[in-house]
């Protein structure tokens, strides 16, 4: 069994909140950060962000340690923006021969990084913060959702953990086989692409079972459904969603009075 060390403490104060409102929250928060292509306004939201990340009992530490792909993946999209990119307009900051990087390749790649990790965090956050069964429970009591979208959800949430087991039991059975790339880049490539593939199967299999015992227990009905755990949408939850639209909102109006607010259309 893989031990998972837990990314968020349990009982925080924002961590309580309905998990349709922290949804929400984190929605509205990302929609209103795409607006605009400049830097400054998602670096104050991922201030924001991390500065809010004790009222939702996340670690740090161990959120860094989850995320890792995420940062692993704006580094690579900072790296190739600054060298393929084709805007080259600005003042030149670094000539090397092929390479050449001005001030607005620069902002233009920030601005990009910086819009994905503080559209991403909040999901993170969100996720990291709810049981997977009482967001089933919200969506379908508070946002009225489709039992079958909700309960499918759930599942598919629940399942997510066995990719990384299943993973390690493929490279393993392969080894075992005496399938290994050892130290060859293009071999180890291949065998990555082969097993993603394996893993893919087995999730779509996966996936076909599911759909077939959710029919056959009435989820395409249409009856109506109760629930057992009652999720209740308060005042706070509301306070929530708001206080998210504001703070967004505030980030960009600081772009707007700095002078470097980039609109994404027009």
């Amino acid at each position: 069994m893989i031990g998972v060390e837990p990314v968020a403490v349990p009982g925080a104060p924002l961590a309580r909140r309905n998990p349709v409102a922290k949804l929400a929250a984190a929605l509205v928060f990302s929609f209103i950060l795409i607006a605009t292509l400049d830097p400054v306004a998602p670096a104050i939201a991922i201030a924001i962000e991390l500065a809010a990340l004790p009222l939702f009992g996340v670690r740090y530490r161990v959120l860094a340690r989850q995320a890792w792909p995420l940062l692993a993946s704006a580094g690579g999209i900072l790296v190739t923006l600054v060298l393929f990119a084709a805007d080259r307009s600005g003042r030149v900051l670094v000539e090397a021969g092929p390479v050449l990087v001005t001030e607005g390749v620069l902002v233009t790649a920030l601005g990009l990084v910086l819009r994905m990790l503080a559209v991403a965090l909040p999901g993170i956050v969100v996720f990291a913060t709810t049981d997977a069964t009482d967001l089933a429970d919200a969506l379908i009591q508070n946002a009225k959702a489709p039992a079958r979208f909700a309960i499918g959800a759930l599942a598919a949430f629940r399942l997510v953990p066995l990719l990384e087991q299943e993973w390690r039991m493929i490279s393993m059975a392969r080894r075992a086989r005496g399938v290994d790339a050892g130290r060859n880049p293009v071999a180890k490539l291949r065998l990555f692409g082969s097993t993603a593939f394996a893993l893919l199967v087995g999730a779509i299999r996966r996936g076909t079972r599911l759909a077939v015992a959710m029919d056959a227990r009435g989820f395409d009905a249409g009856t109506p459904r109760t629930v057992a755990r009652r999720q209740r949408f308060t005042r706070a939850d509301g306070l929530l969603v708001v206080g998210a639209a504001v703070l967004a909102g505030g980030a960009l109006t600081v772009s707007i009075v700095l002078g470097t607010f980039r609109p994404l259309i027009g």
